[in-house]
């Protein structure tokens, strides 16, 4: 299909099921624990699996996994690797030889050929990261009491087998993006998110003592889902797994060369977050849960819109590239930046007019108190100013990965969790929460800035894309004032409507404007001028 605005939109449908479906979770959370100590303990132990889950789904593993397995279906292994296995050849021309598996080509081999690695690799994590889980989590936590750093090691150990689930979840994602099947990938963490659910509402009451226990077995009912899921659209393509550890495919070795780079950034990366959470733990019980409620709310729209729009370039960018097709290129890495801009420039200004309100009505209940949405709320306001740059560095790092130049967003990395670190060091006494989260925005417009300056010679910028820029700034202009108006307008005595009125009025004069400016045809047909005829 040529169209890449529909995929973009499934994977936004998809991705927003989930991501609303994650809202609820926070909101079962909020109201059995709110900002407790108990859940700082529980997000201190889920810390490492969660990070593994970031580089495996959405970082290192999809970024460096989607381009190869492209490219050995555009142009398959041979002379397209930059690498040989004469031990390999020979194996596989004898199969072929033989009839055993023609049918299977060489993209599917590769990933049997990782995956079977992936079954050796994660059982043994898992068992070091068990055993570890005493040294490692009083380091994430220097500022938990001996009872609370307790807690934290029993939940650590009873999540971290879920980065062997998740991480053979991200390969299955990895074959169903790359091959254009991007709902499938992008609905699985649906049942991770009711997993989690499942765990707070139905397992936690059987611990009645510690029912945060509840949670961390909900996190592994969640695992399991999000990998079984896609098991029915890898069939339908007809994927087979066949357990293979030797002869060692080539693009193994590449994949490992890849990958390295893209581990480092991510771990680095995380630094932001280790640092935020270290410092947060001195501060008064709830100050890392405030922090996750409100990220919660931040990545709403970057995982609905942001990642949608990079995981859909990300195959097409590989393929031009590959192909030699620079033009094609340089158009989608633009598309990319107006559909992010359009999108997530006024949900920024939309999070920072009524963010408070959406606090209230989502989490302000049960253990959840006003003093929890005040802290809450602060730290939001603070992230909501990195939207637009993180959004930007979805779709920046994927056009890196694709040309190959995976040290550039390394480089840009670095320096992003330089500034980061210095900005807690200054924010946190003043501003507390919310001084952690405004480095971490800062932290995403540095790497933001240096990315393009590294990209720019990959993209041809012109006068009317920069027109396309400067009218989502003027209708984003016009959302903030509609928004902010209608909701002094209507007050705050009812929750709902607070939210919900200053909501659809910006929403629906935002389109108005999108279709009387022209930007309405310029998204609505995001990526088609570039898009193959075959």
């Amino acid at each position: 299909m040529r169209r890449l605005a529909r995929d973009v939109l499934l994977m936004a449908v998809a991705t927003g099921a989930s991501r609303l479906l994650g809202l609820a979770r926070e909101a079962a959370i909020a109201h059995r624990f709110g900002a407790s100590a108990a859940y700082d303990a529980f997000l201190i132990a889920f810390f490492v699996p969660h990070f593994l889950r970031s580089l495996l789904a959405e970082g290192a593993l999809s970024t460096a996994f989607v381009p190869i397995y492209t490219r050995l279906r555009v142009g398959g292994a041979k002379g397209s690797l930059g690498d040989s296995s004469t031990e390999y050849q020979e194996a596989n021309e004898a199969r072929l030889h033989n009839g055993a598996d023609a049918a299977c080509q060489d993209s599917d081999r590769f990933a049997s050929n990782l995956l079977s690695l992936l079954l050796i690799f994660f059982p043994v994590t898992v068992v070091v990261g068990i055993l570890l889980a005493p040294a490692y989590v009083p380091f994430l936590a220097s500022g938990f009491p001996a009872e609370k750093l307790s807690l934290a090691v029993t939940l650590a150990r009873i999540v971290f087998p879920f980065i062997a689930l998740i991480g053979l979840a991200a390969v299955f994602m990895g074959v169903l993006n790359a091959r254009h099947r991007f709902f499938p990938a992008s609905f699985a963490p649906v049942w991770f998110n009711v997993g989690m659910i499942v765990g707070v509402l139905v397992v936690s009451p059987a611990f009645p003592h510690q029912p945060i226990l509840g949670l961390a077995l909900g996190v592994l009912i969640g695992g399991a889902g999000q990998l079984l899921s896609q098991l029915p659209a890898l069939r339908r393509l007809g994927f087979r797994f066949r357990f293979t550890l030797l002869p060692l495919h080539p693009a193994v070795r590449e994949f490992g060369n890849r990958m390295a780079p893209a581990v480092v950034i991510l771990a680095v990366a995380q630094i932001n977050l280790l640092v935020d959470n270290k410092i947060a733990s001195h501060l008064p019980d709830g100050g890392i849960a405030a922090l996750q409620y409100a990220m919660r709310l931040f990545q709403l729209p970057l995982g609905v819109f942001a990642v949608s729009i990079a995981t859909a370039l990300l195959p097409r960018l590989s393929a031009a590239w590959a192909r030699g097709e620079t033009g094609r290129f340089s158009r989608y890495l633009g598309d990319g930046f107006i559909a992010s801009a359009f999108v997530l420039l006024p949900a920024m200004v939309g999070l920072l007019v009524i963010g408070h309100d959406i606090i209230c009505l989502l989490f302000e209940h049960g253990s959840f108190g006003p003093s929890d949405t005040v802290r809450t709320a602060g730290a939001l306001s603070a992230y909501a100013l990195g939207l637009l740059p993180y959004g930007l560095v979805y779709v920046q790092t994927r056009a890196c990965y694709a040309l190959g130049r995976t040290t550039l967003p390394l480089l840009a990395c670095v320096g992003a969790v330089g500034v980061n670190v210095a900005l807690d060091l200054i924010l946190v006494g003043p501003m507390r929460e919310a001084g952690l989260s405004l480095a971490t925005a800062g932290a995403g417009l540095v790497n933001a800035i240096i990315l393009f300056a590294f990209l720019r010679s990959s993209m041809r910028w012109s006068r009317e894309q920069g027109r396309h820029l400067l009218a989502i700034g003027v209708g984003s202009a016009l959302l903030a004032g509609v928004v902010f108006g209608t909701r002094q307008a209507i007050g705050g005595d009812i929750p709902a409507l607070a939210v919900a009125v200053p909501t659809l009025a910006g929403i629906l004069l935002y389109l108005l404007y999108a279709r009387w400016s022209g930007l309405w045809s310029v998204v609505g047909g995001f990526g088609r001028s570039s898009e193959p005829n075959g």
